[in-house]
């Protein structure tokens, strides 16, 4: 595993970008399974008519549950899928403007599918997406793609990748800072060093011995991209 430089996040992009405000709205996907939309709603309509947030007997009532523990573990789902929060009160409904903000994510510059660049951070505005597990949009963040060195793993030039601020499994996809320079490879890691591989065979690999490990920098893993359609297409590992 490549360690992740705390604190630290450098961001590239090549040429002087005039457009600083860029939206996505992707097709919005419910996570929900019937059963939990049967039960989120159930809480709406009974604050918005009572103005009370409704007792576990209340809910056990309504859905014919047998333990307050089915009541609990239906709560913990959508505090988790973040249709819920919870404080020292207990539970409550997030706001439209909770969810929304929690599905913007910062596009903070332009990565290299290519040579290495040198790497300077440029705010692109915003993406919004919906995601199955809504916890990772804080550890999130989005770059425009150039460059053709990935294209065999689908990423094509002026795609969005998604990135997650967490180490890089051997052989995954993500970003990395060396030298100053930044990139967009699948990552190899062996007894002979680094090896930033592209997907593309027109590109040769970047090899970094094992002794200047200490000056590359993981910048988050590749989860998946939106292409120029506006379609998201998340990566197999993610």
């Amino acid at each position: 595993m490549l360690d992740m430089a705390s604190g630290i996040m450098y961001y590239i992009c090549e040429t002087q970008v005039k457009v600083l405000s860029y939206q996505i709205t992707m097709i919005n996907r419910n996570p929900l399974t019937p059963k939990q939309t049967a039960f989120l709603q159930f809480l709406r309509d009974y604050v918005r008519e009572t103005g009370l947030w409704p007792t576990y007997n209340d809910i056990s009532d309504r859905f014919d549950f047998r333990s307050p523990n089915s009541v609990t573990q239906n709560l913990q789902a959508l505090q988790k899928k973040g249709y819920l929060r919870k404080d020292l009160n207990g539970y409550q409904l997030t706001t439209p403007e909770e969810e929304q903000q929690r599905r913007k994510i910062r596009i903070r510059g332009v990565i290299t599918a290519g040579c290495l660049q040198e790497a300077v951070e440029e705010n692109l505005g915003t993406i919004t997406i919906d995601l199955l597990n809504r916890r990772r949009y804080n550890r999130m963040f989005a770059l425009r793609v150039k460059g053709s060195s990935m294209v065999n793993e689908g990423i094509q030039d002026g795609d969005l990748v998604l990135l997650i601020d967490e180490d890089i499994p051997n052989g995954g996809i993500g970003a990395v800072l060396y030298n100053g320079q930044t990139t967009l490879k699948r990552i190899y890691t062996d007894e002979q060093g680094l090896h930033l591989v592209p997907a593309n065979d027109e590109f040769p690999d970047v090899k970094i011995h094992p002794a200047l490990f200490e000056e590359v920098r993981v910048l988050g893993r590749y989860v998946g991209r939106v292409n120029h359609s506006g379609r998201m297409v998340t990566a197999a590992a993610a």
